[in-house]
């Protein structure tokens, strides 16, 4: 098994539906597209990632979103060292379609309340749908490491809840650590590094906002 030796999770640069949320209304979220501050941090975070693959290759995931699309053209990556592949896998949490802004305001705070991972958006999906989905991606992702060709380096341009409940799954936290946690900023990444112990390590936690308080001894 080819295991990377670094797996890249990126967010993608800010979008119009992080400085204005009444465009929800008028626009689908996987329509939206990244303001010039997204394109900016998508750059800068190109440069980054340029400089850490440098000439070694990489294989590449990208949510369907158009933010998503867009923040990985502005990474400027040599197309002759990476393998780009689709995965709706990765998107954003669903949230409904066409969303009223005051109605979606109410859901968040409910969902505040009730808990990120559990609650459900009225005809969209909760963390934990979002979960179960990033748990089918991660299983395809393992068996494309059987392939003794494999990069030694894997790249996810995705979005903030997905990354944080992809870094869940991978490195088994529970819900209450989970909900504990922020998501990264635009164009921030995680990255889980192949330690000399055979397992991958966070290179930097998320921003913690609480303490986690689990239900039951876990972990």
């Amino acid at each position: 098994m080819a295991r990377p030796r670094r797996i890249v999770l990126l967010r993608h640069g800010e979008s119009e539906g992080n400085v204005d949320d009444s465009v929800y209304e008028r626009v689908p979220d996987h329509a939206l597209k990244l303001t010039e501050t997204g394109r900016r941090q998508a750059t800068e975070a190109g440069e980054r990632l340029r400089a850490a693959f440098g000439d070694e290759r990489v294989s590449i995931y990208v949510s369907p979103y158009r933010r998503t699309h867009q923040t990985l053209r502005l990474l400027d990556l040599d197309p002759s060292r990476t393998r780009v592949r689709e995965e709706p896998r990765l998107r954003e949490q669903d949230w409904g379609n066409w969303q009223d802004r005051e109605d979606v305001r109410k859901q968040m705070a409910y969902r505040d309340a009730y808990g990120h991972f559990f609650y459900r958006f009225a005809q969209g999906e909760s963390g934990a749908d979002v979960y179960d989905r990033v748990d089918a991606f991660l299983e395809s992702l393992w068996r494309s490491f059987q392939d003794p060709a494999h990069p030694p380096n894997v790249l996810l341009v995705t979005h903030g809840l997905t990354m944080r409940l992809f870094c869940m799954r991978w490195l088994h936290w529970n819900v209450a650590e989970f909900e504990s946690l922020s998501n990264p900023g635009n164009g921030e990444t995680r990255v889980l590094l192949l330690g000399s112990d055979g397992r991958y390590h966070l290179d930097r936690p998320f921003e913690r906002w609480c303490t986690p308080k689990p239900y039951g001894r876990t972990g």
